[in-house]
Formats: C-alpha cells, sequence, structure tokens
C-alpha cells in the first residue's frame, strides 16, 4: 500500500478509542489539518540542527520532505513517520570542522557514506533477521556510543555558542528546562522550537535595551562589537527560490546546495553515528508497531534501510542526514491517527518552505547566544540517552565484560584521545572510542570465562526513548511519566 487509503467511516473519528490506521485515512481536509501538526512538530529540530551543523536549514526542510516520501514509499506505507535531521551526526560533525578543519562537503560527503551503511545494514537485516544486529552491538555497547556522541559535544558549547552571548545562552537554558517539565503534551514535545522563538525575541529586547554587545562572533571567527539580531539578509532575500549554491563571503563559507567530497578520515569520525540510528530506527519501528497492534519486524530492515536511503539523497546535495522523529510519534499518538496519507502532506508542506530563500534567512539569522542556551540541555540529552540504554536493559557493570572496555571507549570518545598512524591519518575522539568500545568489548567476551559470559548477556537493545516513541533529541524521554501521554511502553 503506497496511495491506495480506504476512508476511514465517515471520514471522522467517532470515539476516544477510534483508531485511524496506516493504510485508512480521515477526510482530505482533516488529513492536511493533521499534516500540518506533523510539520510543527518535527520543524524546530529539522532546522536547529543543521545550524549547529553548519549546514543549510533551507535546503535541510526541503530535502527532509522528498526524504520522507522515499522513506513511506519503501517501507510501502507500513511504517508512518516523518524523517527529520539527525541530532546523532552534530558530534562527529564539530570534530570534522574544528579538529580536521573540514568544509562542508567533506562533512556532507562523510554523512553520505555513513547513509550508505545505514541502507546496506537494513538490507542485511532484512535478509537476515533483528538477531544478528543484537549480537554486534549489544545494549552496554550501544549505550556507550550514544553517550561518547553526546558529551563529545561539550567542547562545542563552551567554545563557540556560550560564549556568543552568555547572558541570553543562560536565560534561553532556563527556558528551555522549565518549558520542557512544566508543560505536559506537545508543548512539552517542542520546548526546543519554542526556546529558539523565546531567544531570538529576547536577543532583539536586549539590543534595543542595552545596544551592541562585544563578544566572540562566529561569523567573524573573533571578538567583535555587534548586535544580537541582523535582519538585512531576510529583507533581501526573495520569497519563493531553491536553496542558494554553498559560497565564501569574505572568506567565511555560507554553507548551501553542493556536491560532497570525500574524506577517509572525516567518514571514521561520522560512521559510529550508524549505530545511533540503528537504534533510533529499531525503537521507532517496535513504538509504532506497539500503538498500532501490528506485527512490523518484518519490515524493520526496510525501515532502517529507508532511513539510510533518505540520508544519501539528502547528503548528496549537501542537505542533512535523516532519523525518523519522535516528535511525530507523539502526535500520532495524541490523535490516534496513524494514517501514512498525513505524512505525504507533512512531506509536501516541507518541501514547499525548503522553496523560500527568506524562510532560510530566517532561520540562518539566529543569534549564536539562543544556540548556546538550546546546545548545552540538547547535547547533554543526547548524551545521557546513553546511560538510559543501559538502565533500561539492566546492563551489569559490575561484571567487568561490560565495565572495562566500555570505560576505555567512552574516555577516549569523551576526552578526544587521539591515535597517530601518519601525518595525514589520526584516528580520536568519537570514531576512536566507538572502535575501543566495539572491538574491546568483544575481545573481552571472547577471553572471559563462562560464568561472566552468562551474567554479561542482558535484554535485546532498547533504542533511546522506545519506552516512549523516542528518537534522535531525546526531548520525549522527558516525558515517559507525565501524565497525559500516550503509554506505550514495552516491558
Amino acid at each position: 500500500m503506497a496511495f491506495g487509503w480506504k476512508l476511514h467511516g465517515d471520514g471522522t473519528l467517532l470515539g476516544p478509542d477510534d483508531v485511524v490506521a496506516p493504510d485508512e485515512r480521515l477526510s482530505w481536509g482533516r488529513t492536511v489539518g493533521l499534516g500540518a501538526q506533523h510539520v510543527v512538530a518535527m520543524f524546530g529540530a529539522t532546522f536547529v540542527f543543521p545550524l549547529v551543523m553548519g549546514l543549510n536549514a533551507q535546503l535541510a526542510i526541503m530535502m527532509s520532505g522528498i526524504a520522507t516520501i522515499c522513506f513511506l514509499l519503501i517501507v510501502q506505507g507500513r511504517v508512518p513517520s516523518y524523517l527529520g535531521t539527525s541530532a546523532s551526526f552534530v558530534g562527529a560533525v564539530a570534530a570534522i570542522r574544528t579538529q580536521q578543519h573540514g568544509d562542508s562537503s567533506t562533512v556532507t560527503g562523510a554523512i553520505l557514506v555513513a547513509g550508505v551503511v545505514l541502507a546496506l545494514v537494513g538490507v542485511l537485516i532484512h535478509l537476515l533477521g533483528s538477531g544478528v544486529l543484537h549480537k554486534v552491538l549489544p545494549p552496554v555497547v550501544t549505550g556507550a556510543v550514544v553517550m561518547l556522541i553526546g558529551f563529545n559535544l561539550a567542547p562545542v558549547v563552551a567554545q563557540i555558542y556560550w560564549p556568543q552571548d552568555q547572558w541570553v545562552a543562560l536565560l534561553v537554558m532556563v527556558f528551555t528546562i522549565v518549558c520542557a517539565v512544566a508543560f505536559k503534551g506537545f508543548i512539552g514535545r517542542i520546548a526546543i522550537f519554542l526556546a529558539l522563538v523565546f531567544g531570538y525575541v529576547l536577543s532583539w529586547v536586549f539590543d534595543r535595551a542595552f545596544g551592541q554587545i562585544t563578544a566572540f562572533d562566529a561569523g567573524a571567527g573573533k571578538v567583535t562589537t555587534h548586535f544580537r539580531t541582523s535582519f538585512g539578509g531576510i529583507e533581501s532575500a526573495p520569497w519563493i527560490g531553491f536553496p542558494p549554491h554553498t559560497e565564501l563571503v569574505a572568506g567565511k563559507e555560507v554553507a548551501g546546495w553542493h556536491t560532497p567530497t570525500f574524506s577517509m578520515a572525516a567518514i571514521l569520525v561520522v560512521l559510529p553515528a550508524v549505530i545511533a540510528l540503528i537504534a533510533e530506527n529499531t525503537g521507532h519501528v517496535k513504538a509504532v508497531a506497539e500503538m498500532t497492534k501490528r506485527d512490523l519486524n518484518p519490515v524493520m530492515g526496510r525501515a532502517i534501510a529507508a532511513d539510510g536511503f533518505g540520508t544519501v539523497i539528502a547528503s548528496a546535495v549537501g542537505g542533512s542526514p535523516t532519523t525518523t522523529y519522535a516528535e511525530n510519534i507523539g502526535v500520532m499518538a495524541a490523535t490516534r491517527v496513524y494514517s501514512t496519507a498525513a505524512y505525504y502532506v507533512a512531506a509536501l508542506v516541507a518541501i514547499l518552505f525548503g522553496l523560500s530563500p527568506k524562510f532560510g534567512a530566517l532561520v540562518a539569522s539566529t543569534p549564536g547566544g539562543v544556540l548556546g542556551g538550546i546546545t548545552v540541555v540538547l547535547y547533554g540529552m543526547i548524551g545521557l540517552l546513553g546511560a538510559k540504554i543501559w538502565k533500561e536493559n539492566g546492563v551489569d557493570f559490575g561484571n567487568p565484560i561490560n565495565l572495562v572496555p566500555v570505560a576505555a571507549g567512552v574516555v577516549i570518545g569523551i576526552g578526544g584521545v587521539a591515535l597517530t598512524f601518519t601525518d595525514n591519518f589520526t584516528l580520536s575522539g568519537i570514531a576512536l572510542g566507538t572502535i575501543v568500545a566495539v572491538g574491546a568489548y568483544h575481545l573481552a567476551r571472547a577471553l572471559a570465562p563462562a560464568e561472566l559470559k552468562a551474567r554479561a548477556d542482558g535484554a535485546l537493545i532498547i533504542a533511546p526513548g522506545e519506552e516512549t516513541y523516542g528518537d534522535s533529541d531525546g526531548i520525549d524521554d522527558l516525558y515517559q511519566d507525565q501524565p497525559g501521554g500516550p503509554d506505550v511502553r514495552r516491558h
């Protein structure tokens, strides 16, 4: 089933327990309204993550719509999902830009290769079953990789975003925390987006009240005196048009669409994010299966491969990596409408947003201090999702098989430990930490006595947020016990 939706009843929801299946739809008017809700749900994270990765947000929004359509076609409409920008690559991209001095084409080239690898993993899972995945990547290893991806970003916040406007960053951080925990339901789920709007308005108010600020300017790469907000680019941008091509302005790269280039060092840094994406997609499919009461295990491999394909086509033109989005599962759970027709509508709306350069200019003008307040929360949550995987799977760190190799991998990844092979090739940070965590775990398991091996076996991987409906940005993980939220836990 791709486009042949059956009309659900008379096109309306009839009662509190009424459910619209993926192959059904409501009236087209209601379907368009639901599609608009999905756009709002994915909107904030989908353009925030390109900003912090130095990629073009207008292009990311447009390609997310195209990738979503491809995903729905590949899974034959059986798994309703929106593919927004993935946060799992943020740490690797920061490392490529700061440690390897790579540009956007190097970044997207590495992401494209990761997308190919993810697609191939999906094909293997489809052919061999998901058991092989859990043997190669047990929960103790998956949690470690997710943790080091998040915590590796701490220097980026401290050195790049926070210094641009420490007081705005502090207030945005507090607003994000308050919004995330004080409001249940949809408002809490879009805390990042609301914090971005709050920070933008706050920066404008501070410009009017206090004038220019003397602080680090990421665009200039040095301390300058400048206004926090600038609207010149927004006023001059046309309403309709394709995203711009990547160009150099005053010696600084302004990212747009471009063709990727390939660097083995950058590829090795990015590849660990594939592990996080596997966990994310696994959790997504299981959560949707629970909510729709359908067996989606046969389509698990297709879903993972489809996300890989979406990442490939997005990065091939300079866009951002994609992943299934928890925010949109939250919309489905709240409305009990799982129709893929609404996701096609959302994808088309996203493509229209991507065809507005004025929208792209507005997003690109986000003050750095605002991103500082958002990322200090966001990056920490990504790291803590690794600990959540350990907890939910009952990982026993009293067992040295689990403790010793993972301890080494996490410290190497977070601390930026480097292993230099030649003048042109060095393994460090996330890449080296992942290799150590995975390789040393399997080495330790091979050498350990039988009784330790038996105690090292835990539950299968529960992806970040699978207890609820989790995904890359981790926002939904804050609400797993909130009243009024959908209960789709798997025990």
